[in-house]
């Protein structure tokens, strides 16, 4: 997936992730949720002017809470703050070393959650702002048309019920199930 593909509206791009694939440094799966984020939403970082993002196409790495690592997918114009946060990604490549990284068996642990799959895909700050179409990333585009579904958005005070969740229709990686 190339650079032009997030250079749309966040809410074009966020459910045509569902089912791509994300591989960091080999390391990764297939997307199975996302939640969208734009300069007229209140939870987004960029409504309030605070710098953020950067061109599409490029990751947007930030500390939730000084805790955990969260991957977002810059899309929409250059200065045109939206992106879409990655949530949860069903893993499929290189199991053994996210378990490693994670400390957990169970494969619906390994990234089942923002914080989660960062640490399973060892994303941290300095992935902030580097191409999502040349390595240490890979995307590739879904092979099929997947069953998605919509709702509000998790682990936010503002907006959150905004129907900009989506996920992958009965898929048993997701951080929290979609109604």
């Amino acid at each position: 997936m190339k650079r032009e593909f997030f250079a749309r509206s966040v809410h074009d791009v966020a459910p045509e992730l569902i089912g791509a694939t994300l591989l960091v440094d080999g390391v990764g799966g297939e997307i199975v949720e996302v939640e969208a984020y734009d300069r007229e939403d209140p939870a987004s970082h960029g409504h309030r002017g605070l710098a953020m993002f950067g061109p599409p196409g490029h990751a947007y790495v930030y500390r939730s809470y000084g805790v955990h690592w969260c991957l977002n997918l810059v899309c929409g114009g250059e200065g045109d703050p939206q992106a879409a946060l990655v949530r949860a990604l069903e893993p499929t490549h290189r199991l053994e070393l996210m378990r490693a990284r994670r400390a957990v068996e169970h494969d619906r642990a390994l990234c089942s959650g923002p914080g989660k799959l960062c640490q399973a895909l060892a994303i941290t700050r300095e992935h902030d702002g580097l191409p999502l179409d040349s390595e240490p990333f890979q995307l590739l585009a879904r092979a099929r048309e997947p069953d998605i579904v919509a709702g509000p958005r998790i682990g936010i005070s503002q907006a959150a019920d905004l129907p900009w969740r989506y996920g992958l229709a009965g898929s048993r990686f997701l951080s929290r199930a979609l109604r």
